[in-house]
C-alpha cells in the first residue's frame, strides 16, 4: 500500500514538473539532422579522386571517434544487446518509461544502492547537451528538477524524431570504454571489425561498457557473460568471452588507420572532421608506394632508404600519384621526398640546350669538346667530369645531351651564359634557387642547385606541353582559368623531347636495352649529384608524367647507385602501369611543329653516322665541317688562356711590359690569332675587357675557341724621390 502510494505521488510530481518545462524545452531540442551535420569525428580523411580514402589523420586527441554509422550499418545483436540492457521498453514508451522510474525511485528510498531508470532516448538529451557544450558534470543523484528537466527533453525528442534516429544519434554519440566514442570507434578500436560484423558475444562485451565504461575486466566479464546468456538462453557456457575481454579491453586502444598519402595530407588535412577529396589515383597511389619500397628493398647494401614518386597529368596537370617516402623502410619517414630541395644533377641539362637552340647557339647536329679542361673562377679551377670519368672527345648536341656529357654541358652554359639559363629555369617554375646566378656558377649547368621533385616534374611537363608552364593542381579538373605562360618556344621543346627520346642517342651511356628503353613513345632523363648522394629519372608520354628521387633523406651518399638502378626502375614501372592496355592510352610521337625541319645531315670528317636531324627554321645545315688540326690522333687545343680565364693586370709593372702569350697543345701550320674578330700576334699586350679568342688554321676555318676576361688595375703614381729628375 505504501509503496503504491509512493509511486502515485512520485508520478504526479514528476508529471508536473515535466509539464511545465516542456513549453521552454522544444525549442531548445536540434533536429537530427543538424546533430548528424554537426557531428565532428576526431579523425579526418583524405580522398582519393574515386572518393576511396587515401590516408585517414588524428586531429582531435582528446577523444576518438570516427566516420558517424548509419543504424542500417549497426549489428543486430547490438540492438539487441542494448535494448535487453538498457531500455527494454524502448518502443513501447513516448522517451519515459514511467513504470520502470517509479519502481526504481521507491527501490532507492530503502535501498543504498542506487540505481537510474533512464531510458536511452533521456540519455540522448544529456549526450545532446553535451555536443552543445552545455553539458555540466552533476551528481549521480539528481534532484527532482534535474529529473524533471530531463524526462521533459525526452518527452519532446520522442514527440520529433523517430525511434531509429533517437538509436542511431544514441550509438554514435555514446562513450564505452576510455576514449572511444560512439559505435564506430569502439569497432575498431576493441575489435578491429565494422559495426555491422559484430557478434553476439561482442555485442553483449559492448552494451555492458556503456553502463560501466571504466570497470575493471572481471566486473566487466560477469554483466557481458549474464547478458550474453540472456540473449542466447540455448548456450551453456559464455565460451572464450573472458579471453576476448582480457585480449580487447586493455588501453592503448589500436585503431588500424589508412596510411597511402601521409605527407600530402600534412598539407590538406587542417582540422577534425575534414573529407578532402584530391585527383589523385587510389590504385596509381598504391602501385607508386610498392615500387618505391620494392626497388628500395634491392638497393638494401648500397645505403639508399628513401624516394618519392609524383606523377601529373600533362593535359590537365592535375596529381595522379604523390608518394612521399618510403615509409617503414626510411629512418627519416616524415620528410617529404616530394617538397624536399636536392641537388637536381644532370635532370636540368634539357632546359639549358632547350635555351641554347632556342637562341640559335646551337643546333642539335653541333659539335661541342668533351674533353677535360680549367675554367678559371674567383674561387679557383672548376673542372667539371663526366659521370665514368673519361671523355670522348668531340661529340654531337644530341649525343652530348642523350648520354648526359658534363664537359659538353659546361661548354653550353658558356654560350649561354650563366643569367640567362637562370631566369630560363625561373620561366619553368624551377624558382626555389635562394642566391644570384654568379652563386652558383658553372655547377648551375650541372644541377649544382637544390630543387623540389615537384617543381622539376612540372617543369618537364612543360616540355611535354609544348613549352607551356602551368602550376599543378590537387583539385579534380586541373588548375580550372589559370593560365599558363610559355617558358620555352614549341619549337625548342619539341626538339629536346625528340633528344630525351633517342634510345640509339643515348646508347654510349645507357645501352640499348635499358630501363629507358619504352615500347612506347617516352622522353626520359636521369641525374646524379655529387657523390651519389641523389638520383633522379624524370620523363614524360604524351599523357603523363612521372619523376622519382632516390637517396637518402639525411643527405649521407649512396654506395654505386646510378640513374639506372636507382630511380629509373622505378619510372619505367610507373610509366607502364599508366600505359598498360587495361587503361587504354597509347603514347605516340608526337607530330613535327610548324617552324621545325628535318634535314639529313653528314660529318666531313667522319665523327657521327649519317642521319637525319631536327632543326629551327633557317638553322639547317646538311655538311657539318668539323675544324680541326689533326696531329698524333688528337686534336689542337688553346693551352692559354684557358675558357673562361680572368687575367688581372699587375699595378706594380707598366703596362706596355706586360703581355699574355698565346699557347695551344700542337703547332698549327700557318696558323694564326684572331682576337674579337682582329688578327694579333701570339704575344699580346692586354687592356682591360672581355674577349674572345679564336686559333685559325691557314684555311681560315676555326681550330679552337675561347672566352676569358682582362681585368684592369690602377698603376702607382710613381712620385720623384728628392733630388731626383
Amino acid at each position: 500500500m505504501l509503496r503504491a502510494l509512493f509511486c502515485h505521488w512520485f508520478f504526479r510530481v514528476l508529471t508536473a514538473v515535466a509539464l511545465i518545462s516542456c513549453s521552454g524545452v522544444s525549442q531548445a531540442i536540434p533536429t537530427f539532422e543538424k546533430v548528424k551535420a554537426d557531428y565532428q569525428p576526431s579523425d579526418s580523411w583524405l580522398l582519393a579522386r574515386d572518393g576511396q580514402v587515401l590516408q585517414q589523420v588524428r586531429v582531435n586527441h582528446q577523444l576518438r571517434r570516427l566516420q558517424w554509422v548509419a543504424i542500417e550499418d549497426v549489428s543486430p545483436a547490438l540492438l539487441q544487446a542494448l535494448l535487453l540492457s538498457e531500455d527494454k521498453r524502448f518502443y513501447e514508451h513516448s522517451g519515459v518509461d514511467w513504470r520502470a522510474l517509479a519502481a526504481t525511485s521507491w527501490r532507492n528510498v530503502w535501498s543504498k544502492r542506487t540505481r537510474g531508470a533512464s531510458t536511452l532516448t533521456m540519455q540522448l538529451t544529456r549526450l545532446l547537451e553535451a555536443e552543445q557544450g552545455a553539458h555540466k558534470l552533476v551528481s549521480a543523484k539528481r534532484n527532482v528538477f534535474e529529473k524533471s528537466s530531463q524526462i521533459a527533453s525526452a518527452l519532446v525528442l520522442d514527440r520529433a524524431w523517430r525511434k531509429d534516429q533517437i538509436l542511431e544519434a544514441y550509438l554514435n554519440l555514446v562513450s564505452f570504454r576510455g576514449e572511444l566514442q560512439g559505435i564506430s570507434a569502439m569497432s575498431a578500436g576493441l575489435f578491429q571489425k565494422a559495426p555491422a560484423a559484430l557478434n553476439m558475444q561482442e555485442a553483449a562485451i559492448a552494451a555492458v561498457l556503456i553502463r560501466a565504461p571504466n570497470a575493471d575486466l572481471q566486473a566487466i566479464r560477469q554483466r557481458a557473460c549474464k547478458l550474453y546468456l540472456q540473449l542466447q538462453p540455448d548456450e551453456r557456457g559464455c565460451g572464450d568471452m573472458e579471453g576476448v575481454i582480457q585480449l580487447k579491453l586493455r588501453p592503448p586502444f589500436q585503431i588500424t588507420m589508412v596510411n597511402h598519402a601521409p605527407h600530402l595530407a600534412q598539407q590538406l588535412i587542417h582540422q577534425a572532421g575534414q573529407r578532402v577529396r584530391t585527383s589523385v589515383d587510389f590504385p596509381l597511389q598504391q602501385f607508386a608506394n610498392q615500387q618505391l619500397n620494392a626497388n628500395l628493398l634491392q638497393l638494401e647494401y648500397q645505403n639508399a632508404q628513401d624516394g618519392a614518386v609524383l606523377v601529373l597529368d600533362n593535359h590537365t596537370g592535375e596529381v595522379l600519384a604523390w608518394v612521399g617516402s618510403s615509409g617503414k623502410l626510411s629512418m627519416s619517414s616524415e620528410v617529404d621526398g616530394v617538397l624536399a630541395k636536392r641537388q637536381a644533377g644532370s635532370t636540368l641539362k634539357p632546359f639549358l640546350y632547350g635555351l641554347a637552340i632556342q637562341r640559335h647557339v646551337l643546333t642539335t647536329a653541333s659539335v661541342l669538346d668533351d674533353s677535360p679542361v680549367r675554367i678559371a673562377t674567383p674561387g679557383g679551377y672548376y673542372i667539371p667530369q663526366n659521370y665514368d670519368k673519361q671523355f670522348v672527345g668531340q661529340v654531337s648536341v644530341r649525343h652530348a645531351l642523350a648520354n648526359s656529357l658534363n664537359v659538353p654541358a659546361v661548354r653550353t652554359l658558356l654560350m649561354v651564359g650563366g643569367e640567362v639559363f637562370y631566369d630560363g629555369l625561373h620561366s619553368f617554375g624551377l624558382n626555389t634557387l635562394t642566391q644570384p646566378a654568379d652563386y652558383y656558377g658553372y655547377s648551375l649547368a650541372l644541377g649544382g642547385a637544390d630543387f623540389r621533385l615537384l617543381d622539376l616534374t612540372n617543369a618537364y611537363r612543360a616540355l611535354a606541353n609544348q613549352g607551356y608552364w602551368q602550376p599543378v593542381s590537387l583539385n579534380l579538373g586541373g588548375q580550372g582559368d589559370a593560365k599558363p605562360h610559355q617558358a620555352l618556344s614549341t619549337q625548342a621543346s619539341y626538339i629536346v623531347a625528340d633528344i630525351l627520346s633517342d634510345n640509339a642517342a643515348r646508347y654510349r651511356t645507357f645501352g640499348l636495352n635499358s630501363v629507358l628503353n619504352t615500347p612506347y613513345w617516352t622522353a626520359v632523363k636521369t641525374g646524379t649529384s655529387k657523390d651519389m648522394r641523389d638520383n633522379w629519372c624524370v620523363g614524360f608520354s604524351r599523357h603523363y608524367t612521372v619523376g622519382v628521387w632516390v637517396g637518402n633523406a639525411d643527405g649521407s651518399p649512396m654506395h654505386d647507385v646510378s640513374g639506372v638502378t636507382g630511380a629509373a626502375p622505378v619510372w619505367r614501372a610507373v610509366i607502364d602501369y599508366l600505359h598498360q592496355s587495361t587503361r587504354g592510352v597509347k603514347s605516340v610521337k608526337p607530330p613535327l611543329p610548324k617552324g621545325v625541319s628535318v634535314r639529313k645531315i653528314h660529318y666531313q670528317p667522319s665523327l657521327e653516322a649519317d642521319r637525319d636531324e631536327l632543326f629551327l627554321n633557317g638553322t639547317e645545315q646538311s655538311q657539318i665541317l668539323l675544324n680541326v688540326a689533326e696531329k698524333d690522333n688528337g686534336f689542337v687545343r688553346i693551352v692559354y688562356p684557358g675558357e673562361g680565364a680572368i687575367i688581372a693586370l699587375d699595378p706594380e709593372i707598366p703596362p706596355k711590359l706586360q703581355k699574355v702569350i698565346f699557347k695551344s697543345t700542337a703547332e698549327v701550320a700557318n696558323a694564326s690569332w684572331r682576337l674579337n674578330g682582329k688578327r694579333v700576334n701570339d704575344r699580346w699586350s692586354p687592356w682591360p675587357g672581355k674577349y674572345q679568342l679564336d686559333l685559325i688554321d691557314q684555311k681560315n676555318n676555326v681550330v679552337d675557341s675561347v672566352h676569358f676576361q682582362v681585368r684592369g688595375a690602377y698603376l702607382k703614381q710613381v712620385t720623384p724621390r728628392p733630388g731626383s729628375h
